[in-house]
């Protein structure tokens, strides 16, 4: 299968999925029989280049590496922006891999609805996009015979939505919880060891786990978008961000976590959703003191965790990362090889 990639966004996961496919390219090759080429990429900082024939991504890197604009490539059509990159040129996928915007999905939501409505595949780690419109873009999808990847949205690389799809298919899943943002776990592993919030919280952006501004990770709300996104996807169930009551760790204190530990618990950030028996969904985000035999209580610093509940197996747990270039990088190569073998995604 021959692919014509474009990329929407050009930071670091973008350039953690080019180096992947790159390093890959004779096994894609050879074990999937996929070929592709870069033929466009649109970086609202960083510019914009498009060439028919494929971009060298070698060089593409290198401009990146030290900080030059994509406009200095030496080749091919400058300064489309994103919408225009998507309508115009000659790409079959899109990868959209933009700013993520909980609330109102922009401007990854319009990006992925052009794309499909155009006739293009999409792969995209963008969480807005699937918090907001999850069933309505998987519709987009199937009319139009396209695929709409979204695994990265969750767990990073750790595969929690193809997991469910292919090797969980055929069984019943009532229920999830999990940690599902790994800043928090990692502050809350370190006051475990004696550190202050302040300082841990300080520590973890220093490592890079945490932006500037940590609102989105401290407060619930990256927990919270991917609570929406299992429960429309991997439950059924229509679940909008603002039906989710999020409550996040800055209130927890040393004392408390040392009264946790005195009882043999272990604070963590709990994301989970659960059908009840009329049919609803009960569905938070909020700190819990789990039993130290919860799998979940075993899993430290910036780790993710999430243990689905079924009528087959039980709990099943899965542990992996949940944040990192190359890690989240890795969701879109899921994506990109489940796109040569299957239609329309999850739905």
């Amino acid at each position: 299968m021959n692919i014509k990639l474009a990329f929407i966004g050009y930071g670091t996961v973008a350039q953690g999925f080019t180096e992947i496919i790159m390093e890959k390219e004779k096994m894609l090759r050879e074990k999937y029989d996929l070929h592709f080429k870069v033929v466009a990429i649109s970086d609202f900082i960083k510019g914009s280049v498009y060439d028919e024939e494929g971009l060298n991504m070698r060089e593409i890197l290198s401009l990146i590496k030290h900080g030059k604009s994509l406009e200095k490539y030496p080749s091919g059509i400058k300064g489309m922006d994103g919408l225009e990159t998507i309508q115009k040129t000659h790409s079959d996928t899109i990868v959209e891999v933009t700013y993520t915007d909980i609330k109102t999905g922009e401007p990854a939501l319009t990006h992925i609805k052009t794309a499909l409505e155009a006739g293009k595949n999409v792969i995209s780690t963008n969480k807005g996009p699937a918090v907001k419109q999850t069933s309505e873009l998987l519709e987009i999808a199937k009319k139009n015979k396209v695929f709409y990847g979204f695994e990265g949205t969750v767990l990073s690389g750790t595969p929690a939505l193809n997991l469910v799809k292919y090797t969980l298919a055929g069984i019943n899943i009532t229920g999830f919880k999990g940690i599902l943002n790994g800043t928090t776990n990692y502050i809350l592993t370190r006051m475990e060891e004696g550190m202050a919030y302040t300082d841990a919280l300080k520590k973890a952006q220093e490592l890079g786990y945490a932006e500037a501004d940590p609102s989105g990770d401290v407060d619930g709300l990256d927990a919270l978008g991917k609570v929406v996104i299992l429960t429309n996807v991997v439950l059924g169930k229509k679940l909008d961000w603002s039906d989710v009551e999020a409550q996040g760790i800055t209130h927890i204190s040393l004392d408390d976590v040392r009264k946790a530990r005195e009882n043999n618990k272990r604070w963590k950030l709990i994301g989970k959703a659960k059908i009840q028996k009329d049919g609803s969904v009960a569905a938070s985000v909020s700190p819990e003191q789990l039993p130290l035999s919860d799998p979940l209580a075993g899993v430290n610093e910036a780790i993710n965790a999430l243990t689905f509940m079924t009528d087959e197996l039980g709990s099943v747990t899965i542990v992996g990362p949940g944040a990192g270039k190359r890690e989240t990088g890795f969701a879109l190569l899921i994506d990109l090889i489940n796109m040569t073998n299957h239609k329309y995604s999850f739905s």
